[in-house]
């Protein structure tokens, strides 16, 4: 018993962020289940209208993430509804700054309203993969953070050229990890061109987060176990088992001890 309790004390000591892609909609087409998946993470990554979202979703789910004690993080993609930002655009670094700073500064008016501020900002989509490889990229991202508030962490995978840049320049970088995309050896998320790049099974989900968590490691699809230094786990949102997922990854991480709290450093959810 003594045992039990002694996993279970050095377990609770973890916490790890829940983040989520919301806000996802466009007018009158919706994108996941925004009021159902806010209660279940810490944080959330609100589209800010270039990918998706507009300034009515916008502030909705800025005032339901603000009622639920949800840290609002600035989901900044290309300027892409029609794909849905997932096509790479081979965008002038002094622009791709410019759009950035735009779409922290919608999201952030938003929060304010709402109570709050943006506290944090992470890419979405082909401008997320790109910027983890690409220096020219990733620094007009960081530029863009650096400008608009250089406090503001950045979100990336582990070892990217996003998080290099990030504290090249003085920034909080945030390592990441996804727990319903397949990796790679090399440590990269499997194009979603490719079978088996997203995961479905809410207990699969589930069971690789918890150890995520608590050993720091995930497999990737040839089997080679990666360490993955997470300070944060994100779910999709726009996946149809979305909610059920995050029920069980929230639900799992908890039975194991691992406490869930926004890396932003408030108050455990």
């Amino acid at each position: 018993m003594s045992n039990k309790r002694d996993k279970h004390d050095r377990l609770i000591d973890r916490l790890i962020d829940l983040n989520c892609d919301l806000g996802e909609g466009f007018g009158s087409w919706r994108m996941g289940d925004d009021d159902a998946l806010l209660p279940l993470v810490t944080s959330a990554n609100v589209a800010c209208g270039f990918h998706a979202g507009d300034p009515t979703i916008m502030r909705r789910v800025c005032e339901r993430a603000a009622a639920d004690g949800v840290t609002i993080g600035a989901h900044v993609g290309y300027r892409d509804l029609a794909g849905f930002g997932r096509r790479r655009i081979d965008v002038d670094p002094a622009e791709l700054t410019d759009e950035i700073l735009y779409q922290i500064g919608a999201l952030d008016t938003f929060a304010r309203l709402a109570g709050e501020r943006v506290g944090y900002v992470k890419p979405h989509g082909a401008l997320y993969n790109t910027a983890m490889t690409d220096p020219g990229q990733a620094g007009a991202v960081v530029e863009a953070v650096r400008r608009y508030d250089p406090r503001l962490p950045v979100l990336g995978l582990p070892g990217s050229e996003l998080l290099r840049a990030a504290e090249s320049a003085g920034l909080t970088g945030v390592p990441e990890a996804f727990a319903d995309r397949a990796y790679s050896a090399d440590g990269q998320l499997l194009s979603r061109r490719l079978p088996g790049a997203v995961l479905h099974d809410p207990e699969v989900i589930a069971d690789r987060c918890v150890r995520l968590a608590t050993e720091g490691k995930i497999d990737a699809v040839d089997g080679t176990a990666l360490s993955v230094p997470a300070r944060s786990i994100c779910v999709h949102g726009d996946t149809p088992q979305a909610v059920e997922i995050a029920r069980r990854v929230r639900q799992g991480l908890t039975d194991a001890g691992v406490g869930l709290a926004p890396f932003t450093g408030r108050a455990a959810a």
